[in-house]
């Protein structure tokens, strides 16, 4: 009788990053342009699988700067939407109280979510995203490596975890056992398609870039997509079970829903709701603390959602992870053969950085939607806001 062989090693890879979202890429895509091929799980089956969310506004002191890092900010700057810095702002009545256009000088360039993401995905070798790979449980092995269980029932070994899983995040606990609370605000999410050829009113009313149209409590936050859409968050503030009671699967019901809580407001403001295209999506907006931070542990950090996840209002959360993305693979390379130093000089610039944007972040919520909206915004960008 012969003796059992040994199970065979589990695959080891050096540096592993669970998610593919922007930041998880940024790190990929940073670390391969110094030499360093690091391995990216994602829970989806393809990058196909699911849309990636509307426009995003890329800051030049953030987002561009992980672009330059990424060697990738010229193919950035030939995907943005032209025109898509332009802002008005209106109260309840539909009355414009400010009006920016876009004249080519400003430093936030707008840009599809998805063709960002299709960016850095087309500058990684090919291989690099492992789709469909969910991860259910990651543990410490001592000396800083980590071992990995995906939900097909492998694993994998790895000398530095990475979590870019955003805020419900698998490998945050290994760090922290914070978690992602309410902030009082909900969205659901429309979609005008064709908009200057279907819905000429409402793309009027959104204009070429983004509309804040706020009261107090609620507003409507909309912007002009790179296909010719319009993408609107209604935004109320409500307790965390009031989208429990609203039947999405119906959509003319949840439209009436939603638009109880806009009785009086302008029918041009009602109208991005009453002729939405397709179906409502429901959306909390949740927030980790602000100042989230943790003790250093060996091979393992966060980036992104997972690390500071905030609400949307001061429009830092993709930029962040574009810049933790950068910043993590610089610190990388720059600590060659020793990991803890590297991450211990990433963290060091990431927690105060993340505080403040986060801060900002609850800061702007409270403010877009007091008893006086739209007047907070009003002040903050005409320099009045004390």
């Amino acid at each position: 009788m012969t003796a059992p062989s040994p199970s065979a090693p589990l695959p080891h890879h050096p540096v592993a990053v669970v998610g593919a979202g922007l930041g998880g890429l940024m790190l990929a895509r940073v670390l391969h342009v110094h030499g360093t091929e690091a391995a990216v799980f994602d829970l989806d089956a393809s990058p196909a699988a699911r849309t990636q969310g509307g426009m995003l506004d890329i800051h030049d002191d953030s987002g561009q700067a992980a672009l330059h890092a990424a060697g990738l900010h010229e193919q950035f700057m030939a995907r943005v939407l032209r025109g898509g810095q332009a802002m008005r702002i209106l109260d309840r009545d539909g009355a414009v109280r400010l009006e920016e256009s876009d004249d080519g000088t400003g430093d936030r360039p707008e840009i599809d979510r998805g063709d960002l993401r299709d960016l850095l995905l087309g500058s990684l070798p090919e291989g690099t995203v492992r789709w469909g790979a969910k991860v259910t449980d990651a543990r410490p092995l001592g000396d800083g490596r980590h071992e990995v269980t995906l939900a097909d029932g492998t694993a994998f070994t790895t000398g530095l975890l990475v979590g870019a899983d955003g805020a419900w995040s698998r490998i945050r606990p290994l760090l922290s056992p914070a978690e992602p609370a309410y902030t009082g605000v909900s969205f659901v999410e429309t979609d005008l398609l064709e908009a200057d050829r279907r819905h000429p009113a409402a793309a009027r009313v959104v204009g070429g870039g983004m509309l804040f149209a706020l009261g107090a409590g609620r507003g409507f936050l909309g912007h002009r997509e790179s296909d010719g859409s319009l993408h609107v968050y209604v935004a109320v503030e409500a307790p965390q079970d009031w989208l429990d009671g609203i039947d999405f699967a119906d959509t003319e019901a949840a439209k009436a829903a939603v638009l109880k809580e806009f009785d009086g407001w302008d029918e041009s403001l009602t109208a991005l709701v009453t002729d939405a295209d397709g179906a409502l999506v429901p959306r909390r907006i949740h927030a980790l603390p602000v100042g989230h931070r943790w003790e250093r542990v060996p091979g393992v950090t966060l980036l992104g959602d997972a690390a500071h996840l905030m609400s949307p209002f001061a429009g830092e959360g993709a930029n962040l992870a574009l810049l933790d993305g950068a910043e993590l693979g610089l610190a990388l390379a720059a600590h060659p053969g020793d990991t803890e130093a590297a991450l211990a000089a990433y963290e060091e610039k990431l927690f105060p950085r993340s505080e403040m944007s986060a801060a900002e972040s609850a800061h702007n919520g409270a403010m877009l939607f007091r008893a006086d909206a739209p007047q907070g915004l009003l002040d903050m960008f005409t320099g009045a806001e004390g």
